[in-house]
């Protein structure tokens, strides 16, 4: 079975993140949004940042960007590339019942404070015709990071708890 994480990311904090679910699948592939296009896989799953309370936008990710640059801060290569996440899975074809696991990156404090991308994500997947079997939050100390302490390890687990719902003889393939 081939699994795909395709991720948006800023400053690298969901980069990281994607990476180590990959690692906990048993080593996926994983893509940039912007370089994305149509994976063929049986299991997709996508993230990014939460930004004012729901999925990163154009305007979002360029005043995110900006920002960065101002502070210092590393910005991603690809941070505002198009396409973007929100238009990416907008123009998926349909899943017909293909798995697929939403993620995202959030401040660490409560989700009715900060926001969850990974719902408008999962939502979306959904109305695309994807089934999907998890939705994950991971935490950052502040909008630009670093990553709460022992994230990388969650992101590993669930990676994992996600190929443990695999058919017993599929292979995660990258």
């Amino acid at each position: 079975m081939k699994s795909v994480v395709v991720y948006e990311s800023i400053y690298g904090n969901t980069r990281a993140i994607a990476e180590a679910i990959a690692e906990g699948l048993g080593g996926a592939e994983v893509v940039p949004v912007s370089d994305a296009g149509t994976p063929a896989a049986d299991l997709l799953v996508v993230g990014g940042p939460t930004h004012m309370h729901g999925m990163a936008s154009s305007r979002s990710r360029q005043a995110a960007a900006d920002a960065g640059h101002e502070d210092g801060a590393h910005v991603e290569p690809e941070a505002t590339a198009e396409p973007g996440l929100r238009s990416w899975v907008r123009d998926l074809p349909d899943a017909a019942g293909a798995k697929a696991a939403a993620f995202d990156t959030r401040i660490d404090k409560s989700a009715w404070v900060t926001g969850m991308a990974s719902r408008g994500i999962a939502r979306r997947l959904a109305h695309r015709g994807y089934e999907v079997v998890g939705s994950e939050s991971f935490l950052v100390q502040e909008s630009e990071g670093p990553l709460e302490e022992g994230e990388l390890d969650r992101a590993r687990s669930w990676g994992a708890e996600l190929a443990a719902m695999l058919p017993a003889d599929a292979e995660v393939t990258s």
